[in-house]
């Protein structure tokens, strides 16, 4: 059930789905608009035809695990630059994504020009959430900061300081960075530039 804050975006990396499904298989428009209360169905109608409109919900999926791609394929031509400045050697994590650990306050940049379109707290385990979209096929995602000076369909550039770093577990200031392929969480070290 769709709860305040949530978009089809945040719907949609909460269960690890590509967005333009979530959309097409619960009939939403180009504008992605949803509401308070509403139920979203997460499977393609296939599988959920022989399910009747008393039935219970449809039991929520895990995100799939991570899936590593050596080769970013078109997105290398995309700019990309580290996300914030490294104190020491990111820490890759189960899921996908890479911890940076940092100084409370420290700058949170765009990792590539794209269109926030989350941004907030209503997705549990991030805290503070700010989720960009790069084209088509990719999202990036800032989680545990704070300070967020973006909002929720705005464009930003690459390197554009779009919050400040917060705390995440254990209490240590951190940014946890993702990247997506079409809702999948893909190694964003294979996008970011390597540092010598």
């Amino acid at each position: 059930m769709v709860r305040a804050q949530d978009t089809v975006y945040s719907i949609a990396w909460r269960y690890g789905l590509d967005f333009r499904d979530l959309a097409r298989w619960n009939h939403i428009g180009p504008d992605f608009r949803i509401t308070v209360g509403q139920t979203l169905i997460l499977a393609p109608a296939a599988t959920t035809a022989a399910t009747s409109a008393a039935a219970p919900p449809l039991k929520l999926p895990k995100p799939p695990p991570s899936t590593t791609l050596p080769n970013p394929g078109p997105a290398s031509a995309r700019s990309w630059a580290w996300p914030t400045d490294r104190m020491s050697a990111p820490q890759a994590v189960s899921g996908g994504g890479i911890l940076l650990p940092g100084r409370e306050g420290q700058d949170i940049r765009a990792a590539s020009s794209g269109r926030v379109v989350y941004n907030g707290s209503g997705i549990r385990g991030y805290g503070n959430l700010i989720i960009i979209k790069h084209g088509e096929n990719l999202l990036s995602a800032y989680a545990h900061t704070r300070e967020s000076l973006v909002h929720d369909g705005q464009e930003v550039a690459l390197g554009q300081v779009i919050a400040h770093m917060g705390e995440g577990a254990p209490q240590k200031p951190v940014l946890y960075f993702e990247i997506r392929r079409n809702g999948k969480p893909v190694d964003p070290l294979a996008f970011l530039p390597v540092i010598k």
